[in-house]
C-alpha cells in the first residue's frame, strides 16, 4: 500500500489521539471510522423530504399524541 504524510498541527494530533479506541491504532484506521461515521450521518434527497414532509405535518396539526398512538398499537407506555 502507498503511503503518503499530513501535516497536522500539535492541537489536531492531540486530539486526534483522543479519538482513538486503543492505543496502538493507526491513525489511518482512526481516520478512516470517521469518515465512515460522517459518511452514514449524510442524509440522502428522500430522506431531507421525508423529514420536511414531517415538519410540516407537525405545523398543521397533523399529528397524534404518542399517547393514542400506543394505544392503537397495543403498546403499554410507562
Amino acid at each position: 500500500m502507498k503511503k503518503t504524510t499530513i501535516q497536522l498541527s500539535f492541537k489536531t494530533l492531540e486530539r486526534l489521539k483522543a479519538l482513538k479506541n486503543f492505543d496502538r491504532q493507526s491513525y489511518d484506521e482512526l481516520i478512516i471510522n470517521l469518515v465512515d461515521n460522517v459518511e452514514e450521518e449524510i442524509l440522502s434527497e428522500d430522506e431531507i423530504n421525508e423529514i420536511q414532509e414531517g415538519l410540516e405535518d407537525v405545523k398543521k396539526g397533523r399529528v397524534y399524541p404518542i399517547e393514542i398512538v400506543a394505544k392503537e398499537l397495543g403498546i403499554a407506555l410507562k
